[in-house]
């Protein structure tokens, strides 16, 4: 059976034995997706996201508001829980191959058209879309589809292309403030490519813009509200803008997220559509996806370099996808095989990485995975500290719940319920995270708590192992300062110390005080004693 990338436009068979072959894969990754979804507990910002849900809002100090909504319509069809809250993510995700196909068949053939979604499908980053709440669905979603509209305009000028084109990218900016690079990829395109410049002429381009800012709309009222806290973080808090020399094995990490092979190939397809950029459609492909590999490059050396970033390319890895099989239909046979083996290594990192999703689901798998020093601590010991604190709440009614960082406190209330407030400590990890603003629009940060319970007892919840080695022991023994008398109450220490919480009846102090020495401070020493052996990262 022939699988080569030869275009044979008079053989129905590849193109059926593509077209199967891709919804045979599909169907497999799309059940897999669902099942790590009804299992997995919540990512931390997961957790947070769904708290955002429960307020809706203009927009918030971390996103604008298109991730709150899909999570509010998740629980409004299904319920609370897990798969609820992923149910309009992994719907998304799931359409994203077969917006590839709908790209690649401007393209090519047919057969091009399944050979380019299997690709995407099997491509790890854009495989496992939608398993998590996470923004990147919807975001990768809208540019996909703003590609599409583009590809369609310009090829056919139908004012309802033009309008899909403004919706997506409305949809980009209700996503997040990442919104800003198809805007740059469009403006490249418009002004380097004869087919772009000629568009400035086209009325439909101007309607495509002004619909778009529709979807600016929500981000700028939300900033006007609260002083520019989105923006102040996205742009500024969490990014240095300064060289960093570190960021230079970015394409390392870019090899590993798509893995090498893929990558290799990614970026071939990438310079061959450059090669073709004066032919009509090859000028969208190689622009479109050049802008993204390049430029988020070019910004990763100088933005952000403590958070995961891998997946920023992910839309223009996916346009590349779809211009990949009808490049090699005309590339050398040792391309078409070389492409063979890279489509299979990408779905081997695919099913590795549902694998380790899997494992960190399981009630054995985190303990596994510690010792490879792979330890899912981000899905771990939520569970089991949301049963604990609902025991503790049953024999203290009334007792006002508190958290030492925003991200437990999501955790607690998704499993104890909307109905349960948590107050929030003013962690380093809020601040880091662009938190701090919104749990204060929220009144349940440290603030609030003084005014609501100054110098009475609360019950505190510690995540001892939020914090990285270097930080932890300033900031729990700084707790003492924050909470005083603390008295243990119970603990939650999970698979070998890597997992600990502990629980606490203390009273509000007035004010933050100075902190004892660690020494004297029973939270430090506490955490301090059940991590006394074990290896942490």
């Amino acid at each position: 059976m022939d699988l080569t990338f030869r275009h044979r436009a008079s053989v129905a068979a590849p193109v059926a034995v593509w077209r199967a072959v891709f919804v045979v894969l599909f169907v497999a990754v799309f059940v897999a997706k669902i099942a790590i979804a009804c299992f997995l507990s919540p990512f931390g910002d997961e957790a947070f996201y769904w708290q955002e849900s429960l307020r809706p809002a203009w927009g918030y100090s971390d996103l604008p508001p298109l991730t709150a909504w899909l999570i509010r319509a998740g629980e409004s069809v299904a319920g609370h829980g897990v798969f609820a809250m992923r149910l309009p993510f992994l719907l998304i995700g799931a359409a994203i191959p077969w917006q590839v196909w709908a790209l690649a068949r401007r393209l090519g053939s047919p057969g091009h058209a399944w050979q380019a979604a299997t690709f995407a499908l099997l491509l790890p980053l854009a495989g496992s879309l939608g398993v998590l709440a996470l923004p990147d669905v919807p975001l990768t979603f809208a540019i996909v589809l703003a590609t599409m509209g583009l590809a369609a305009a310009l090829d056919e000028g139908r004012m309802r292309d033009w309008l899909l084109l403004g919706v997506a990218l409305a949809l980009c900016w209700l996503t997040h403030y990442r919104a800003a690079m198809p805007m740059l990829a469009g403006l490249v395109f418009l002004c380097i490519t004869e087919r772009g410049r000629a568009a400035w002429r086209r009325p439909g381009l101007w309607l495509a813009l002004a619909v778009a800012t529709i979807g600016l709309l929500p981000l700028i009222v939300f900033n006007v509200q609260q002083h520019g806290v989105g923006v102040g973080f996205q742009v500024v808090d969490r990014n240095p803008w300064r060289f960093q020399p570190g960021a230079l094995v970015q394409p390392l990490e870019q090899a590993v997220a798509c893995t090498p092979l893929m990558y290799g190939l990614l970026l071939w397809a990438m310079y061959q559509a450059w090669r073709r950029r004066k032919q009509a459609g090859w000028d969208a492909a190689a622009v479109i996806g050049g802008t993204f590999v390049v430029a988020y490059f070019v910004l990763g050396l100088f933005a952000d370099d403590v958070r995961f970033r891998a997946h920023w390319p992910l839309p223009g890895y996916l346009v590349l996808c779809a211009a990949l099989p009808a490049l090699l239909a005309s590339a050398s046979v040792a391309w078409r095989r070389f492409a063979m083996v890279a489509l299979l290594m990408s779905g081997v990192g695919l099913a590795l990485g549902f694998g380790y999703l899997a494992l960190a689901a399981s009630p054995t798998g985190p303990a596994m995975l510690a010792r490879y020093k792979a330890f899912p601590a981000n899905f771990t010991g939520w569970r089991q500290s949301g049963s604990e604190a609902a025991a503790l709440l049953a024999r203290h009614p009334g007792a006002v719940l508190v958290a030492d960082n925003f991200m437990l406190a999501a955790e607690l209330r998704f499993q104890l319920g909307a109905q349960q407030v948590i107050y929030v400590l003013d962690s380093p990890l809020n601040t880091k995270h662009g938190r701090a603003a919104q749990l204060a629009i929220w009144q349940i940060d440290e603030n609030a708590l003084r005014v609501l319970a100054a110098r009475q007892h609360v019950l505190l919840a510690v995540d001892e192992t939020s914090l990285r080695n270097r930080e932890r022991k300033p900031w729990l023994t700084s707790v003492c300062a924050r909470v005083d008398g603390p008295v243990l109450l119970a603990r939650v220490d999970l698979f070998g110390g890597r997992r600990r919480m502990a629980f606490y009846d203390g009273t509000v102090a007035p004010a933050v005080h100075d902190a004892p020495s660690p020494d004297d401070c029973l939270i430090w020493m506490n955490a301090w004693r059940a991590g006394e052996g074990v290896k942490e990262e």
